[in-house]
């Protein structure tokens, strides 16, 4: 059975969830391939006191490792968040061809962001990318709002 975009998403969900009793901002990737999940991860800074481990890295290196490379070359990666520069270069150096996202910082007034958006980080850098907006906007932006009306934080 073919899964959805909103059923990629709604399993990024649950896993994002499982990120905030742990201290951890709620956002959650999945990397997907010809239909199967190669790669999981979740936001994990906090617990590991390493402002790398963010959801896209950490599920792209769980890709890696499981594939055995470098290059996830066709391969789609649903964030429950917009990646931020350091996740959206990532995406970039493994040859991630298609984006799914379910919040975008704009969603969220994140003045950290500037005028950050992957689009601007695409064109600048001269990377193709396919995006796909929206999917499950609503739950993944309210989840991160309640979160930071929980925390006080925004990052």
């Amino acid at each position: 059975m073919s899964r959805s975009h909103e059923d990629w998403m709604d399993l990024a969900l649950d896993l994002a969830r499982r990120a905030e009793p742990t201290g951890n901002t709620p956002v959650a990737s999945l990397i997907v391939l010809e239909g199967e999940e190669i790669g999981r991860g979740l936001n994990e800074a906090t617990t590991r006191m390493d402002p790398t481990i963010h959801a896209e890295t950490a599920a792209i290196q769980d890709a890696c490792r499981r594939r055995k490379s470098l290059m996830l070359t066709g391969a789609t990666l649903y964030s429950t968040m917009e990646s931020c520069p350091m996740c959206c270069w990532a995406i970039f150096a493994v040859d991630i061809e298609h984006v799914v996202l379910g919040a975008r910082a704009v969603d969220l007034n994140r003045t950290d962001m500037g005028s950050y958006s992957m689009e601007k980080m695409a064109a600048l850098t001269n990377r193709p990318l396919k995006l796909t907006t929206g999917v499950r906007h609503m739950e993944c932006v309210g989840l991160r709002k309640a979160w930071t009306a929980r925390t006080g934080r925004q990052a």
